[in-house]
């Protein structure tokens, strides 16, 4: 009887489909255990060897607390809205909607081959309109929303209203924009509601606003800033570009001291809490106001984390977007000011702030007053003041910060000391401590923290300035000039936004000719016919409909990425209600998630943003926790080993169009670095025939005369290149045509490709595709290699050759339970050796998953198995437990080997095998014998001896007489359960 994984895996994946075994309920009388992975992108790449890493992780956990008793729910689903599909849309004209479709498809495949224990009856799609109406609601429910600071929580806009009616907004203590007017309640009363409207904007906690923007022109549409790497689109490797933009944003910043809070409530990886942490940024410090010289209607607010140093202010930076820049440059600087915000338009934020060796600015022309001194300082703008950071103006005191040092060195600023005892010729002083400011009139003498209270009190006093504490977190943009993306459920009236009645939802993505802006610029929603909303019969309608009494345009923008992840985890809860987001019922069981598992890069990205809905939906009485997740894993990835040919290119130059390609093999490759480096220590010229590859120094040579290039490594496809690194030469020509005449230089008769180990990734041909592997060695195989190859955690490189030895192990453990060919298991007592093989594996798989260690696991499921064979051991009394022990990280094989133990349902809920402590009570201790302190040998004796046996016995053996040789010792000493030493 075989091990045919092929029928054990096909069969036991078609039983847990019709059985919906792994269903989970939101009743039950067991405890409640969520497990959560972060659903995927359907890409058409499909899945590699790296991307379930973290799903069998998830599952192997899942699968063991069903085990242990609990109510597990651990569903999937997918983030389905995309760039991926829409610019596949624009290439081809084929429907996101179709290309989605068929990408869900193939994802569903590879994961059923896995045998993940997921719950399909809660699968969510991002892109599914019964789905995309909640994330619509959500929106809805933030917009008729605003943040009281004095209940600290978000509150409906209704009861902003009822306080505007009652007393104005001069009392009011809420998140708000900066540029809010005072009014009393009779202003208020007498307000159109046009403006009330307007006003009201201001304090929503999702709200449209003029605002610097990440535009991407490529890909014609706005990007956050985590969707963009070294200055450029992560999709694409597109120029992006800042611009001002009218946007729907979030009001995030209202929960930021919230979302600090709150990380020290949750088991998340201390990394990812450092990198959320210092995106919130929260800084103490105070806000002055600076006159500007020769315009008394305008101020530069800044913030500072040090106003102590007010007094070492010699100049002031301005983000080149600051509003003020156009109005106050004089005309002698416009043109190389304009200049300079053109030039810093295209380059990101993040690309600015991570900048931090280029010194560029221009000066403005214009002069700030020194609120203390009344001294002029001069206003330049610099691309390191980013006017989406505090106010986007800087006071600069080059003295204390060496970005400000640097600025005025760079362009000859004057640099005022204003701290006692301390040299400033080459560097900025930067310590808080240990030092008192001097030059600072009322400062001088005051150590840091003293001087920081005083300078606070005279700022507020003299009313230029207040304390504040401030964050580097913005509010988010929520708009982007997509296709494929969630509809605002909104329309326009008056030019102001209005909210479609939830009972009208969903609000369906129309059909549109194209998927690119249209010719005047408007996002792909421009090109529908069918877009506008009709308030009598509560339909989209045409658009040629629109008459602005009954009929209106809705909004052009759709969604970010992030908005249908942002509580996905929520509606996994109640996946299948049409009614409600979640029932109460539901959510007041499942509460929270109970292990999340997912990548670090969505730090600041997705676990950010879900953060601060997930406490909106607390405020609100919706959710019954503010933190969704108790625990997240961010799980290593795993590399690919990437294969490289290395090409070589040579041009006769009395010849131009004589070309020859030449691949070399990386051995040869090796040699002629190192003959190179040879010859240019020796000086060598030596003039070759460039063909002839057998004189490799002299051929290096020949490169340096510019007759070769410098080698290329060229990616090759790891389908081409065998477990010995060598590549099949044909098959490379035949996948790469252009290189068909190529001549490869070879090594032994072989061509060797390079070796490195990179991100797995199709454009580095480095992809491994699971299926491949499940067919070749089985699901089974591939959970306990991916475990195996080290802690979850860590990166780890793929190497498909290391998987024979976990297939051996599986066929190896099948034949425990094989007598004769046939299936067959013994009812006899185990022994004591078997029952301590079994409870020491028990408890050291227990304590793995628990601390998430499942490589070691696999480590112990391999000596377990040994042990057994070597004992011979049959007995159903070790081998029915060891099925269920193994069942989480090879479910097939298990629920193969329980229904042939002669069970009839299915082994995935079946108890855990209890631990039992006295069967790894050792009965007999090995003694080392020493003879005045040194082994001599060792002797097997039973533990429970006394320690008069032990000498008796030790002193009759064979061995001991022999080291004698007649004589008598002085002293024998017994330490019973650990040594005996004779001496003399």
């Amino acid at each position: 009887m075989e091990y045919n994984f092929r029928k054990i895996e096909a069969d036991w994946q078609k039983y847990w489909a019709e059985n919906q075994t792994f269903k989970a309920e939101n009743k039950s009388d067991k405890p409640k255990f969520y497990v959560l992975d972060m659903f995927p992108y359907p890409s058409g790449a499909g899945l590699h060897v790296g991307h379930p890493l973290g799903y069998i992780a998830s599952d192997i956990y899942a699968r063991y607390k069903r085990h242990k008793g609990f109510n597990v729910m651990h569903p999937q689903g997918y983030d389905s809205f995309g760039l991926p599909a829409e610019q596949y849309a624009i290439q081809t004209g084929q429907h996101p909607a179709i290309t989605t479709e068929t990408n869900i498809a193939t994802y569903r495949k590879q994961l059923d081959k896995i045998g993940f224990s997921f719950d399909w009856s809660r699968e969510v799609r991002t892109s599914d309109p019964n789905y995309y109406k909640w994330t619509q609601w959500i929106f809805i429910q933030l917009f008729e929303s605003y943040y009281c600071k004095d209940a600290d929580q978000a509150r409906p806009i209704s009861e902003l209203i009822a306080i505007f009616n009652a007393e104005g907004n001069t009392k009011i203590n809420a998140a708000c924009d900066d540029n809010i007017e005072s009014f009393t309640a009779e202003d208020w009363k007498n307000y159109s509601e046009e403006v009330k409207q307007h006003i009201l904007l201001k304090y929503r906690l999702t709200f449209l606003s003029e605002t610097e923007v990440n535009w991407c022109p490529a890909l014609g549409t706005v990007l956050a800033n985590d969707e963009i790497v070294n200055g450029v689109s992560e999709r694409g490797g597109h120029q992006v570009i800042r611009k001002k933009m009218k946007q729907w944003s979030m009001r995030i910043t209202a929960y930021a001291q919230r979302l600090l809070d709150g990380l020290d409530k949750i088991d998340w990886p201390q990394p990812l809490k450092d990198s959320q942490t210092y995106w919130i940024g929260r800084s103490e410090g105070a806000m002055v106001t600076f006159n500007v010289d020769g315009f008394e209607e305008d101020k530069i607010d800044v913030f500072t984390t040090r106003p102590d140093t007010i007094f070492g202010v010699s100049f002031m930076t301005l983000a080149p977007e600051h509003e003020l820049v156009s109005k106050i440059t004089s005309a002698e600087q416009k043109d190389k000011v304009e200049a300079y915000i053109k030039a810093t338009a295209k380059r990101s934020e993040l690309d600015r702030m991570a900048d931090v060796k280029t010194i560029s600015g221009v000066f403005t022309g214009a002069y700030a007053l020194h609120p203390f001194t009344g001294n002029k300082i001069p206003i330049w703008i610099g691309d390191y003041v980013l006017a989406s950071y505090g106010t986007g103006a800087v006071m600069a005191v080059p003295c204390g910060d060496e970005r400000d040092y640097a600025f005025a060195k760079h362009f000859g600023l004057k640099i005022p000391n204003i701290f006692e005892n301390v040299d400033i010729s080459e560097t900025a002083y930067t310590e808080k401590e240990g030092v008192n400011i001097a030059n600072s009139d009322f400062l001088n003498g005051l150590s840091y923290k003293k001087a920081m209270k005083r300078i606070i009190f005279e700022i507020e006093q003299k009313g230029f300035g207040f304390g504040k504490i401030n964050y580097r977190l913005r509010d988010a943009v929520f708009s982007r000039q997509r296709y494929w993306g969630e509809p605002f459920p909104v329309y326009y009236k008056n030019g102001l936004p209005q909210m479609i009645e939830a009972k009208f939802l969903p609000i369906v993505l129309p059909e549109v000719e194209k998927y690119l802006p249209t010719e005047d610029g408007k996002p792909p929603l421009g090109n529908a016919t069918v877009w506008a909303w009709d308030t009598k019969t509560n339909t989209v309608v045409a658009n040629k409909l629109i008459n602005n009494k009954t009929v209106f345009p809705l909004e052009l923008n759709t969604m970010p990425g992030w908005a249908g992840s942002s509580s996905y985890f929520n509606r996994y809860m109640d996946a299948n209600n049409p009614d409600e987001f979640v029932s109460k019922e539901a959510v007041n069981y499942w509460q929270d998630v109970d292990l999340y598992i997912g990548g670090s890069e969505h730090a600041t990205g997705h676990l950010l943003y879900s953060r601060f809905w997930q406490k909106f939906l607390f405020d609100r009485g919706i959710l019954p926790v503010d933190e969704y997740a108790k625990k997240l894993i961010n799980q290593g990835m795993i590399t690919g080993t990437s294969a490289f040919a290395y090409r070589w290119e040579y041009n006769n130059h009395e010849d131009e169009k004589t070309k020859k390609i030449i691949f070399v093999s990386k051995p040869r490759m090796d040699k002629i670095i190192k003959e190179r480096s040879t010859i240019e220590k020796e000086g060598k010229n030596v003039k070759i025939d460039p063909t002839d590859l057998l004189r490799e120094a002299e051929l290096t040579k020949a490169s340096e005369n510019n007759q070769w290039s410098n080698f290329t490594p060229i990616h090759v496809d790891v389908s081409l290149v065998n477990a010995s690194d060598e590549l099949d030469i044909e098959g490379f020509k035949k996948w790469r045509p252009e290189f068909k005449d190529a001549e490869f230089v070879l090594e032994d008769g072989k061509y060797i490709v390079g070796r490195e180990v990179e991100k797995m990734s199709k454009s580095k041909y480095n992809v491994v595709n699971p299926d491949a592997i499940c067919e070749e060695y089985g699901a089974d195989s591939l959970r306990l290699f991916e475990m195996f190859l080290g802690p979850l955690e860590q990166s780890k490189p793929w190497k498909t050759s290391g998987i024979s030895g976990v297939y051996s192990f599986l066929k190896k453990l099948w034949k425990l339970y094989i007598v004769n060919g046939e299936f067959s298991v013994s009812d006899e007592k185990p022994t004591k050796e078997e029952l301590k093989t079994l409870h020491k594996t028990i408890k050291k798989v227990e304590e793995d998953i628990d601390n998430f260690s499942f490589n070691t696991s696999v480590s112990t499921f391999m000596i377990a198995v040994n042990e057994l064979t070597a004992l011979k051991c049959n007995k159903r009394a070790i081998l029915e437990p060891l099925a269920i022990i193994i069942e989480p990280y090879a479910p097939h094989i298990a629920e193969e080997l329980w229904k042939n133990l002669g069970h009839t349902t299915s082994i995935s809920k079946v108890d855990f095998p209890e631990f039992n402590a006295a069967y790894l009570v050792e009965s007999s201790k090995e003694y080392p014998i020493s003879f005045n302190g040194k082994m001599r040998f060792k002797i097997k004796l039973p533990m429970d001896m006394s320690k008069e046996e032990i000498e008796k016995a030790v002193m009759s053996h064979e061995k001991t007489q022999a080291q004698l040789q007649g004589r008598t010792p002085k002293k024998i000493i017994v330490v019973p359960g650990k040594i005996v030493n004779i001496v003399g």
